[in-house]
């Protein structure tokens, strides 16, 4: 039995890398993708997963939603993703004239099959904060939410105390958090315990394959950009390892703690604070992966992208 998911993302060559693994598997009835700012602008972020779709062309087209064109943002990743969030991947995309936002996708996806969806958040959180607003039932008709952001134990990664998604939309963040949602966070700490090397494009299928298209285009800028700017041989992918916690619980640990997000400090703005405390003053709220087995996790995430 196929499981129904919705990618929500802000494309991104990690995110491209997860569109990838979702499109490819077929335990996952993928029935939307949906475009958020971050990374890159809401506009280039809808551009963008329309473009990884239409170059991955799976044989189940999902629904595409939108993102707000007048989301307001704190930063963007065009650093490490280039201004065009794709590392400079030359992708064509058809212009659709009529487009659906992510908002009522996600309101219409959930609303089908309550109980049924799971929606793996890559990007910040503010589909699902106006989710929220609109139609605060949902909250308990979404069959799971997987939040990549946040941290566990160390710094952040846009600030010294914030992660990028997080950081990016702090308000819809604590707004999330603070609902009734079933939901697991993989912190940045967690999720960058796994890698990957130059050796992962001799890994690749060819250009005549979706995967082989997309990944060999985006790949190359991101290793040069990792290394120019981090020092890095290598690049991290913690969307991948988000569909992994959706794919294989059994590989992740997980903690139940209570979880909030800073919205007002000048330098902890968009912090997360777990409550690890023995005696914590909060009920839990949320599921978060304290460990990961790094090993099983990169072995799923690399069969996905070479079995054709």
């Amino acid at each position: 039995m196929t499981r129904k998911v919705i990618l929500d993302v802000d494309p991104g060559f990690a995110d491209a890398m997860a569109m990838c693994l979702v499109l490819g598997d077929s335990r996952l009835d993928v029935v939307a993708i949906t475009a958020t700012g971050g990374v890159v602008s809401p506009d280039k972020a809808t551009r963008n997963v329309q473009a990884i779709v239409e170059q991955l062309d799976p044989k189940r087209l999902p629904r595409l939603g939108a993102a707000e064109s007048q989301q307001a943002l704190q930063t963007d990743g065009h650093l490490l993703h280039g201004i065009d969030g794709l590392c400079g991947a030359k992708f064509r995309v058809a212009e659709l004239h009529h487009r659906h936002s992510s908002v009522k996708i996600i309101i219409d996806e959930v609303r089908a099959a309550p109980g049924e969806v799971t929606i793996i958040a890559c990007g910040p959180l503010t589909n699902l904060a106006a989710v929220l607003r609109v139609e605060p039932d949902l909250a308990t008709q979404l069959g799971h939410l997987i939040i990549l952001g946040g941290t566990l134990a160390g710094p952040g990664d846009v600030t010294s105390a914030a992660e990028f998604n997080i950081f990016c939309d702090a308000p819809a963040a604590q707004l999330v958090f603070r609902s009734p949602i079933t939901k697991t966070l993989v912190p940045i700490d967690v999720s960058t315990s796994i890698a990957f090397d130059y050796g992962l494009l001799d890994l690749l299928p060819d250009d005549s394959t979706g995967v082989g298209r997309v990944m060999r285009a985006v790949l190359p800028g991101a290793f040069r950009a990792f290394r120019q700017r981090l020092g890095f041989e290598g690049v991290y992918a913690p969307e991948a390892v988000a569909v992994v916690a959706a794919l294989h619980p059994e590989l992740l640990t997980t903690e139940s703690l209570f979880g909030e997000v800073e919205v007002q400090g000048d330098l902890t703005h968009g912090a997360t604070i777990l409550d690890r405390r023995r005696n914590p003053e909060s009920q839990p709220n949320m599921d978060v992966v304290v460990d990961i087995d790094t090993e099983a996790a990169l072995d799923c995430i690399l069969r996905g992208l070479t079995t054709t």
